[in-house]
């Protein structure tokens, strides 16, 4: 017998409609008045000790039904639950747990069937991450892409920094420009600034107040990191303001992003928003002229080209990819309806990388996607040298695109068959994805597409895509 108060309402009900009885007729066996039925049935009142009884006697119910076992074990089930980090912002006291474990089982039920169905769904996803080659497999996304997707969602376009970095630059005029700007910048800080035979591009000592700067960077790169280190200190607030806004899971993807944000700024300081944009339009988006004009390098302007997405004041809504001789995309952003692969490299037809074959020469290629929009891809092969005999050169290659409606601004377009539709190449985003089945570069099978195996032919591939 309970020797506790027992709310069972949700029980109660239970009960009644297994046994078809309506709370009238119910009330009426158990002894009680039909108000303090229902009272019971809302657990607005315990079961009393003369209703267990009833139930005992008169239905041969085991009283055990009704211990409280169960709503406890929703409780703690559903704690559990919402201790999950994709949960991480709900907080809901014990005592709405309890209310609902003990008024609601059937939503709460529900509720952790939900979760346990996104639990699977997420380790299903997570087995086929390991099956595409990923060794980064984890209950919640890695910093470096929860970074990505922070700049994909801005359109990779950060107003607040954008405009305090066009701020900036608007006075290196009359400093002596904006390299001179960023020095002067960081010497009032009295942060001393030293070029030295270092190997890393940038090295600032917070309690000796220096900065060094490898000499052995090219001019363009020099600046950019004198910038970022500008932006680390003067624009400190803004870069977390902007950090807090963006409510990372991390401290990895916080710190990561910070980065990112600092970058973001050298860029458009040394190329900024208003004078850039215009200078693209006047010169048709042309990355050399563009190069010698703000003083950047190749991928810088691309890059800032791909940014260009103030509100009311937009430019060409391009992709920019670049990637490793290996075919790895290192990085990626698309303003157009063109989204590049979450795993794995890109669509080995793209010209991004024929570009390492062609070393100081921009590829031009007229595309199609399976989808049927077209595009003009521009890429070209990136060095970096350590600056020295006997350091280390990374490769790259970029490209930069947009959709075919917008050629005419570009003058990498003039000369080509825009209006021929054998022109435009098919590519794709990955092998895995692609739905082409008549791909001669194909390297794996598309998911989820039944395969047609015949031993007795063998065609450009050793399978047919049904």
């Amino acid at each position: 017998m309970p020797t506790q108060k027992l709310y069972a309402g949700a029980k109660l009900r239970e009960i009644r409609t297994r046994l078809d009885l309506t709370q009238k007729d119910f009330a009426q066996k158990l002894g009680v008045s039909l108000p303090y039925l229902n009272q019971m049935e809302n657990n607005n009142r315990p079961v009393s000790t003369t209703v267990v009884l009833a139930l005992a006697q008169e239905f041969g119910l085991d009283v055990t039904e009704l211990s409280a076992g169960d709503s406890e074990r929703l409780v703690s089930d559903m704690r559990e639950a919402l201790a999950d980090p994709v949960l991480a912002e709900v907080s809901a006291p014990l005592a709405d747990l309890r209310l609902t474990a003990s008024n609601a089982p059937a939503l709460a039920r529900a509720f952790l069937e939900l979760h346990r169905a996104y639990r699977q769904t997420h380790e299903r996803l997570a087995s086929l991450d390991e099956a595409l080659g990923r060794s980064d497999v984890q209950a919640q996304a890695s910093p470096w892409d929860e970074v990505r997707d922070f700049f994909h969602y801005c359109d990779n376009y950060i107003d607040a920094v954008d405009r305090a970095a066009e701020h900036f630059a608007s006075s290196a005029a009359e400093k002596g420009g904006i390299r001179a700007a960023a020095i002067a910048a960081l010497q009032a800080r009295g942060i001393t600034v030293a070029f030295t035979d270092i190997d890393a591009l940038r090295d600032f000592d917070a309690k000796g107040q220096t900065l060094q700067i490898s000499r052995y960077a090219q001019p363009e790169t020099q600046t950019f990191q004198l910038l970022l280190q500008v932006a680390l200190l003067q624009s400190d607030k803004l870069l977390e303001a902007t950090l807090d806004f963006a409510r990372f899971q991390t401290d990895a993807a916080r710190s990561i992003a910070k980065i990112g944000l600092a970058n973001y700024f050298a860029g458009a300081a040394l190329m900024p928003y208003s004078e850039f944009l215009a200078t693209a339009h006047e010169t048709r988006h042309d990355l050399e002229l563009l190069s010698n004009r703000f003083g950047a390098s190749i991928e810088q302007v691309a890059h800032r080209l791909s940014t260009l997405q103030r509100p009311g004041n937009k430019g060409i809504p391009f992709f920019f990819v670049r990637v490793d001789q290996a075919g790895t995309i290192t990085k990626r952003h698309s303003a157009t309806r063109l989204q590049f692969a979450r795993f794995g490299g890109a669509c080995p037809l793209w010209n991004v990388h024929r570009a390492f074959e062609t070393p100081g020469h921009f590829l031009r290629q007229l595309a199609e996607t399976p989808d049927g929009v077209r595009y003009i891809s521009l890429a070209r092969d990136v060095s970096k040298s350590g600056g020295h005999f006997g350091a280390p050169v990374r490769r790259y290659a970029i490209a930069l695109g947009c959709e075919i409606r917008h050629a005419d601004a570009l003058v990498y377009a003039d000369h080509m068959e825009l209006d021929n539709p054998q022109a435009f190449e098919p590519i794709g985003i990955s092998c895995r994805i692609c739905e082409r089945a008549d791909c001669h570069q194909r390297s794996v099978p598309p998911l989820e597409r039944r395969l047609t195996i015949n031993e007795n032919a063998r065609g450009v591939l050793p399978y047919e895509v049904g």
